[in-house]
């Protein structure tokens, strides 16, 4: 970017911000809106209220209102921003990404807080966690994150009272990471965002519940799971009929034949099963990474999962649907990861390997979101206030994507590739540092 188009980020983003202006009953809400993601693109260090304020000449208990107190529609802001997608960005390749994320953080105060494991810093730790839902175009040109949800842990939502003094609202309640994750794809499906792939770790893949409900509602995934899955790559005898007996209780159906194979763990059915031990391994090219190309060798088999009706016993389960089995391992560090797909019988390994690596998109989101406009850097402690900084990071970070599309765009398709550091004369804020839309470390939107 040269320096006229830089100097017209800031018409750029006021134009953008203007399509949030029916969230706000008032215009000073619209204005605390442009302040803060204005303070959150800035070169401030810390993005959290009290710095952006200062940077901006303006006492900080005007930004702390904005998120506490204001009356502002923070969920129609969200529903905004995920239609923006749905108009300008959908294409045939899309995928949805479901992620986690966490946030250390000090004391008990804080809605959510809890020692729970903590991707941030890598072991239980006194953290907070939101499950987020990203998009990504699977040739790479555009990605964003579409909506970040505060994740409630069962001894907060046991504790009304805890509740009541963070502002939780007395209707929400603990619900496992899977299903708020289901409850984020039912908001984006109705705000017209549609997803050609959804991809996701273990952490959700492991639950086949979750699996068995993106099924049935005709969403095509590819998950990775745990080497402990359990499923069947020869499909096992169901009984449909009920047999009448004059002796004990009448038996459920359906039903697994008593002949039947037992479940098995994916591990060993990919180690000890014909299927997939005499199958050659085969090379993939996934992508090129910083040292280069990044190969995976991988092998697949048809696969039904281990599914529990909902009305059954614990020890009572059935076969899914058809399914893939994939088997990939790095070559050179010997990694094996294992995942299981919905696709059609006809889908290519190749493009489904593609998908599962594709998890790097949201990934990168989170990276940008914290590092370029304080995700993690809120102070907060009510619920309110932490979703809707939450929300305005989306925001923000939708800007920087669209930048960075638009520049893609005008280098005629190529990834944009910045220098390692830019004039800080050219910034939209004149200070010693550049503007965060012109670091290194910026989503590929920088000068």
């Amino acid at each position: 970017m040269d320096v006229r188009q830089i100097s017209r980020l800031a018409g750029d983003l006021d134009r953008f911000l203007c399509l949030f202006d029916d969230c706000f009953a008032r215009s000073e809400g619209r204005e605390h809106l442009r302040r803060y993601v204005r303070g959150q693109l800035s070169n401030v260090r810390r993005k959290c209220v009290e710095p952006m304020a200062d940077d901006l000449g303006m006492p900080p208990r005007t930004l702390q209102d904005f998120l506490t107190t204001h009356t502002w529609d923070w969920q129609r802001a969200l529903d905004r921003l995920q239609e923006l997608v749905a108009q300008s960005h959908l294409c045939e390749e899309s995928i949805g990404l479901i992620d986690e994320t966490s946030f250390p953080k000090r004391g008990d105060k804080t809605a959510g807080v809890q020692r729970q494991y903590c991707g941030a810093t890598g072991k239980i730790d006194n953290c907070v966690v939101t499950v987020g839902l990203g998009y990504a175009d699977l040739r790479g040109r555009f990605r964003c994150t579409l909506d970040h949800r505060l994740f409630l842990p069962e001894s907060w939502a046991g504790d009304r009272s805890r509740c009541r003094e963070a502002s939780i609202p007395d209707e929400l309640t603990h619900r496992p990471k899977w299903q708020i994750a289901l409850e984020l794809l039912e908001r984006a499906r109705g705000n017209g965002i549609r997803f050609s792939w959804l991809t996701f770790d273990e952490g959700y893949g492991c639950n086949a519940q979750f699996l068995e409900t993106l099924h049935r509602q005709g969403q095509t995934f590819v998950a990775e799971v745990p080497k402990s899955f359990f499923g069947w790559l020869v499909e096992p005898k169901v009984l449909q009929k009920l047999h009448h007996s004059h002796k004990g209780r009448p038996m459920r159906y359906p039903r697994l034949a008593a002949q039947s194979a037992k479940s098995k763990r994916v591990d060993r059915l990919c180690t000890y099963s014909h299927f997939m031990r005499d199958q050659p391994w085969q090379d993939f090219h996934i992508k090129n990474g910083h040292k280069g190309p990044i190969v995976w060798k991988a092998k697949a088999s048809r696969f039904r999962i281990n599914v529990r009706p909902e009305d059954a016993g614990r020890s009572f389960t059935l076969p899914s649907a058809p399914m893939w089995l994939i088997v990939a391992q790095h070559p050179s560090t010997g990694e094996i990861k294992y995942f299981v797909s919905n696709a059609s019988a006809t889908t290519s390994i190749e493009r489904m390997l593609h998908v599962a690596f594709s998890r790097w998109h949201i990934e990168r989101c989170f990276q940008d979101e914290k590092g370029l406009l304080g995700l993690d850097h809120f102070e907060c402690r009510r619920y309110r206030a932490i979703q809707r900084h939450l929300i305005v990071t989306v925001i923000s970070h939708l800007f920087l994507a669209r930048i960075r599309l638009k520049q893609i765009d005008m280098a005629g398709g190529k990834k944009f590739d910045p220098p390692a550091a830019a004039p800080s004369d050219a910034c939209l804020h004149s200070s010693e540092k550049p503007h965060a839309l012109c670091t290194e470390r910026n989503v590929e939107a920088c000068c």
